[in-house]
Parts: structure tokens; sequence; C-alpha cells
């Protein structure tokens, strides 16, 4: 039998939301804290937040993007992995590090497909961000399940399937987010997707 280890029930996200901050301190701090480990600033029309996620939300976010490559190996969809990488607009006053992104088929200035993870509540809008930015699709894992929302008409519209992984079932890779047991969780993933296709 397995004993699953998880991390201490103290390691909690630290948030701190700032007002009335300019797009030139913005810019200014990423220069200085840009390379801090782990640490994500999010910047929303003169307010920012400092983020320094948990284990456990690193976890789940590793999870997701595990399943999520898997699955695009499976179904031969060419992805290119952005990371954390910083993406920000000064004209929409908006800036961020996803937990993960990804350009689907080929390689763009800006990722077509974004994973968030939630854990806590408060701070910056995420999703009024990623829209001033102009990112297609965000996948938001919060409350034990996962969101879609696509970018419509300048506004992101929940939805079920998504448009650059259209055969995914969401439900399907819900279940598998096990951040205790990932092995198994990605066997057992790839055992359920190759039985769907049969």
């Amino acid at each position: 039998m397995t004993t699953l280890i998880q991390p201490p029930s103290n390691a909690e996200e630290q948030r701190v939301v700032l007002p009335s901050v300019t797009w030139q301190q913005y810019e200014s701090l990423l220069a200085t804290l840009g390379d801090y480990p782990g640490l994500r600033l999010i910047y929303l029309e003169g307010t920012l937040e400092i983020f320094m996620p948990s284990p456990e939300h690193e976890m789940i976010k590793k999870v997701i993007v595990r399943l999520l490559e898997r699955y695009a190996e499976e179904a031969d969809i060419p992805l290119h992995g952005y990371g954390s990488t910083t993406f920000r607009r000064e004209a929409k006053a908006r800036g961020l590090e996803p937990d993960e992104c990804y350009c689907v088929h080929t390689l763009k200035e800006l990722p077509d497909f974004a994973i968030e993870v939630n854990l806590t509540s408060g701070g910056v809008d995420k999703l009024a961000v990623y829209q001033g930015l102009g990112v297609p699709e965000v996948l938001i894992w919060e409350s034990n399940q996962l969101t879609l929302y696509d970018l419509r008409q300048d506004s992101y519209q929940e939805v079920n399937h998504s448009q650059f992984f259209p055969d995914l079932n969401l439900q399907l890779l819900a279940q598998h987010i096990r951040p205790y047991e990932q092995p198994q969780a990605i066997k057992d993933f790839l055992s359920a997707i190759r039985s769907e296709k049969k």
C-alpha cells in the first residue's frame, strides 16, 4: 500500500494587492522581482497583485499540465509551451504570468490557451487581464472543478469544448487531477482516453 505524502498544511498561498500602481512602477517591480522563484505579478488597470503560490497550487497545476500534454501527444496536437512567461500590454494596462500557457500548432506572440489554478478567492480578476491581452481560451481549476472560458466578441463565455482540443472530455480530465498520485493519474487518464477512441 502506498502512503501519500502531502505538503505541510500551513503552507498557504500568499497574496498582497496594491492599488494605484502606475505602469512604470509595475515594470520596475517586474525588473526587480521578476526572477524571484515562484513569485507572480498580476497587473490590471492600476491594481497590482503580488502572489506566491502554495505547494498544493503548484502540484495541481503540474498534474493538469502533465495530463493536457499527454492528451495532446495522443491526439497529435502540436503544443508550444510558454510556461509562466510574463505577458503584458501597456495600452490595455494589463500584465500577468499564467500558471501555464501554450500556443497550439504554431508559435505566436501571445498564447492560445492558458491554465490557471485558483485555490483562494480575492485578488485581481485574471479573466479581465486575459481578456485585455486577447488570449482566446483560459482553463481554470477552482473549487475542485475545471471551467473553460472562450473569448468571443471581447468577453469570455463559459464553454464545454475547447476550440484547440475539440475532442477533449473536460469532465474526464477533471476526474484525473490527483496531485498526490500523479504517475498513476497519468496512466489512468491515458487508458481512459484510449478507451473512448474504441
